[in-house]
């Protein structure tokens, strides 16, 4: 009997994305330094993963660690990891962008977006830096090309943020996929969609440990 949900794995080396589908992950997320909660990784690793597993791939494109507030250059570089990413043939990319206020850049995001076309776009967890995430989702609504947003409620863990998650969720209706993640695991995830009734579910142990 198939979930109600589908799983989406994040992995940073190419045994972590074989044993992620090998585990029953639906789609992978792939980034470089997981512990600087995931840049861009290196093209030859995109390429081998999206040549030996058969699960989708969607690639994370952040420059540095830190916080989500870009420059001009960074969001260059940014533009060029989206396309390469195109040439790779990945389903989707992942990013985000704030201002110096906190807010989405929405002017960035609307440009990456469309440098991304016709590749799936998520936005990540920079929305849950906003002040009020919910007025942030309602600005992502306006953008055409966004697929979906992947987000605690604001908080640090799904768990914390279920309250603005069912909002989120609410919201967004089939307009687009509100992703759930943060300290995921294969053990509490059955917990958290008795509360969201999500589609998709993302995170580092949401199909067990992968080392």
């Amino acid at each position: 009997m198939s979930t109600p949900y589908l799983k989406e794995a994040c992995v940073e080396t190419l045994d972590q994305a074989l044993a992620a589908e090998a585990k029953g992950a639906d789609r992978l997320e792939l980034c470089a330094y997981l512990a600087f909660d995931g840049l861009t990784p290196a093209p030859d690793l995109i390429k081998k993963v999206i040549e030996q597993v058969n699960i989708p791939v969607r690639v994370m494109i952040r420059p540095r660690n830190g916080d989500f507030k870009y420059n001009e250059d960074e969001l260059n570089h940014m533009q060029s990891g989206i396309d390469l990413c195109k040439k790779l043939g990945v389903e989707g990319v992942v990013f985000g962008a704030l201002t110096q206020d906190n807010e989405l850049n929405l002017e960035a995001i609307e440009e990456l977006t469309k440098a991304a076309k016709p590749l799936k776009v998520v936005i990540h967890k920079a929305i849950d830096a906003t002040p009020q995430p919910l007025e942030a989702l309602e600005q992502l609504l306006e953008i055409n090309g966004i697929d979906t947003v992947l987000t605690s409620g604001g908080r640090s863990n799904a768990f914390d943020g279920t309250e603005t998650l069912k909002a989120m969720l609410k919201r967004a209706g089939d307009k687009l996929e509100i992703m759930p993640a943060g300290k995921i695991t294969q053990f509490n995830l059955q917990e958290l969609h008795a509360q969201l009734g999500a589609k998709f579910y993302h995170g580092s142990r949401i199909v067990g440990e992968l080392k």
